[in-house]
């Protein structure tokens, strides 16, 4: 099922997170493209990695990354599957629970205003709660299975699930 989110009022959603000050939320550049794939690919699978790829091959890029120092510890795409959709999205196993997946959502919706989008779409949502308790996204009625119905896709593409 799909989502939808106001993306004029944006502010009124959104807590700033200033226990993030060591972490790095920002836009990445095509020639990080072999690492931060194959991190994507690592963690989340190849079709998360073909999605990201799209981003990344996009001027301006369109996927943000989390990072300390060297470490990656997050992405959000948006603009990949289709325009305006976001997502995909993810935080490595040991970031998870820090803000760092709220902080690359807001950061992410952000951009998508900038780049003129009224609304967003987050197509086939896993967490229904999270996204609906940090930025008020209501279900699209009728949206299953959505843009993402006949992919085509090996076994071994499938995306990794959260242990």
């Amino acid at each position: 099922m799909d989502m939808l989110v106001r993306l004029y009022d944006l502010e009124e959603m959104i807590e700033a997170n200033k226990n993030l000050s060591d972490v790095r939320i920002r836009r990445a550049h095509a020639p990080e493209s072999p690492v931060i794939l194959g991190w994507i690919e690592e963690h989340f699978g190849k079709i998360w990695r073909g999605e990201a790829a799209a981003a990344l091959a996009r001027a301006p890029s369109t996927l943000l990354v989390a990072h300390k120092g060297p470490e990656i510890l997050g992405f959000a795409c948006y603009d990949t599957t289709a325009l305006g959709f976001f997502g995909p999205t993810g935080v490595g196993q040991a970031a998870r629970g820090k803000g760092i997946g709220s902080e690359l959502l807001y950061q992410t919706l952000k951009a998508m205003r900038g780049a003129g989008y009224a609304y967003a779409i987050i197509g086939d949502v896993g967490p229904v709660e999270f996204y609906q308790n940090r930025i008020g996204a209501i279900l699209i009625e009728g949206s299953d299975p959505g843009i993402y119905r006949d992919m085509l896709f090996s076994s071994d593409m499938l995306p990794i699930t959260p242990d």
